[in-house]
């Protein structure tokens, strides 16, 4: 019994040091809305399935802070992504620039839509041209 109420104790302890960002970051409100904003849209490079405000490894803490730090030298938003981008590619962002590399990312689902469309529309018309049961059996009938 008494395990169990000290791992308790541990676990219950170790809450808050697993907590991202805990304090705000910038005393101006617009400053610290924007500073979320680019957080929540920036791939997690090692998770990759988490931004870098959801991740707690050592590399999104490290890109929170330079976020941070270009924020407060008056680096503005395209000049943020730029770095980003420069330095780990368009895979860090979760809304990939329009270019070259990227021109599939942006193509391909209105292409597949269409490609679905063209599908049920060719087999609603297909459908359509068979001849219903209760005339082919009046026709055998008759």
């Amino acid at each position: 019994m008494k395990r169990i109420v000290v791992t308790i104790l541990a676990a219950m302890l170790t809450v808050p040091a697993l907590a991202i960002d805990q304090g705000e970051t910038f005393e101006d409100p617009e400053m610290q809305a924007r500073y979320e904003r680019l957080i929540s849209e920036v791939r997690c490079l090692q998770c990759q399935n988490q931004s870098i405000k959801d991740s707690n490894v050592t590399l999104a803490t490290d890109l929170r802070r330079q976020i941070a730090r270009m924020i407060e030298d008056g680096s503005s938003d395209a000049e943020i992504a730029d770095f980003l981008v420069t330095r780990y590619g368009d895979f860090v962002l979760y809304r990939p620039r329009m270019s070259g590399k990227t021109l599939m990312v942006w193509i391909a689902p209105f292409a597949l839509a269409l490609i679905g469309l063209v599908g049920l529309v060719r087999v609603v018309r297909h459908r359509a041209s068979l001849p219903f049961e209760d005339e082919v059996e009046e026709g055998k009938t008759e």
